[in-house]
């Protein structure tokens, strides 16, 4: 009998996770697919974002500005990379700059210090962003805005939360859950776990997961958002986070960088039917690039490296909901939508006091350890490293990031069971390079089927049921350069 089991491994879960196993009980976190963050938090923009970006008075306002001031704590326990770069949202006419006075009066409301936010124009925009478009009449300036990996983020909360006691049950989809007298008994694909209270985490499926106690009174539909990955040559073209200032028609394109300095844009914004369709398209690349041209025109679309698509879960209540259903015991923790990655260590919070007012008792742990150690690790020009070489630590497996043999066997014997190159990736960045990793993936593949003793054939590259139609970049360069 658990105490608490969380259904859903993505960033809210996973944060959960993190924070009940502060305390002296017993968690579960169970999982459909066979990694954490293989939803929607493996996929978006990657922004902490300031409290100015949701309306004062709701949960999104509250807990985005909680969420931010706790990133930094964070990355120094846990090692999953953050930079606060600070942001602007751009207008390029008056309307916009209208748009950018509501935002400055909301981020007040919110609680954003007058100190780190303020409208800004000509030269001190260009002291920021020099490549930035001249069209630009004025900026709203936010200090608090940062990045992050929000797939390393997640891991590194599970993979903590696991070494603090958390049992994940993984490739584990929940098909029925019953109430009975004392408890709930949710069945797996695996199994029956037994649970005094379940929290709701399900990302896009949580409507799906409520309605098998009839707590449904919401409905989660997918919003798909398209991105592009270019190079690190292009990197250099944004210092901070640039928005645009939104509309009526449009919230705008974002152009940004990774937090290991790939230029990125995205997302556009598509209401889709099914719940696991994160393909990408010409017509919707086409308009994210030109969109993205507006803030920064000169960019060079012979360095891009990849597309993808990820899926917010929005919910008919447009606001978060964090709450206790009807059901007691039963917490909702659904409609995470953006600034959700940002909100996550504060709705975590959230969580555990509502589950603290429903009656579980709460005892905090005397062994519990904050600290996870990074898998990535951080190499100057002076690394003599090399292919093939007799040392792990110095055997380069993905030449264009320089990531070893060491990172990946690390990877491969933390806390959480990996089996796919996909969930290397995650974890050491490998792949992600130039090559796309024409160059790391059969290397990758011996080294997982050599440490797990299976043939190397039966190491697959992802195994998510569903394969998404991606859109080939060099027959994206192609269709460009012909326009």
């Amino acid at each position: 009998m658990y105490d608490v089991s969380i259904i859903g491994a993505g960033v809210i879960g996973s944060a959960i996770a993190r924070e009940l196993s502060k305390y002296k009980l017993s968690v579960a976190l169970i999982e459909k697919e066979s990694d954490v963050s293989t939803g929607a938090s493996k996929a978006n923009t990657g922004i902490v974002h300031g409290g100015y970006v949701a309306k004062a008075g709701t949960l999104k306002g509250e807990l985005c500005i909680q969420g931010n001031s706790m990133y930094e704590k964070l990355n120094e326990e846990l090692n999953f990379g953050y930079q606060k770069t600070g942001g602007l949202v751009l207008a390029f006419n008056d309307e916009d700059e209208k748009t950018l006075e509501k935002l400055y009066k909301n981020a007040l409301k919110v609680g954003q210090p007058e100190a780190d936010i303020e409208i800004i124009y000509g030269d001190q925009i260009k002291e920021i962003e020099p490549y930035v478009s001249d069209q630009v009449q004025a900026a709203f300036y936010c200090r608090s805005i940062g990045i992050t990996s929000p797939y390393q983020f997640t891991i590194a909360l599970a993979e903590n939360a696991v070494d603090n006691g958390v049992d994940l049950k993984l490739e584990s989809e929940v098909i029925n859950i019953e109430k009975k007298n004392e408890y709930f008994e949710i069945e797996t694909v695996k199994e029956k776990v037994k649970s005094r209270y379940i929290i709701n985490a399900a990302g896009i499926y949580a409507d799906q997961i409520a309605a098998m106690l009839d707590t449904d009174d919401f409905k989660i539909y997918p919003m798909r958002g398209e991105y592009v990955v270019f190079s690190k040559s292009q990197g250099h073209l944004v210092n901070t986070v640039i928005f645009q200032a939104p509309n009526p028609k449009t919230k705008g394109v974002v152009t940004t960088t990774t937090t290991h300095g790939n230029f990125m844009i995205g997302p556009n914004a598509e209401e889709i039917d099914k719940k696991n369709d994160v393909s990408t398209s010409f017509k919707e690349i086409k308009y994210i690039i030109d969109q993205a041209r507006k803030s920064i025109p000169n960019f060079d679309t012979n360095r891009m490296l990849r597309t993808f698509a990820g899926l917010r879960p929005k919910s008919t209540r447009e606001d978060f909901i964090i709450e206790e259903s009807k059901i007691k015991g039963f917490i909702q923790a659904a409609g995470i939508d953006s600034p959700g990655l940002t909100s996550s260590p504060a709705i975590a919070k959230r969580i555990v006091k509502l589950l603290a007012e429903s009656g579980l008792e709460l005892s905090p742990k005397k062994d519990f350890n904050s600290q996870r150690p990074a898998i990535e690790i951080k190499k100057d020009e002076d690394f003599a490293g090399e292919i093939d070489h007799e040392n792990p630590a110095k055997n380069i497996i993905c030449r264009c990031e320089k990531v070893t043999e060491a990172e990946i066997l690390d990877a491969l014997n933390r806390s959480i069971p990996i089996k796919t190159t996909d969930a290397i990736k995650r974890r050491t960045w490998a792949k992600t390079g130039e090559c796309q990793a024409n160059f790391c993936e059969s290397r990758i593949k011996k080294i997982i089927s050599r440490e797990l003793s299976i043939p190397v054939s039966e190491v697959e590259n992802r195994d998510e049921d569903y394969v998404p139609e991606r859109l080939d970049v060099y027959e994206l360069k192609k269709k460009l350069n012909k326009n």
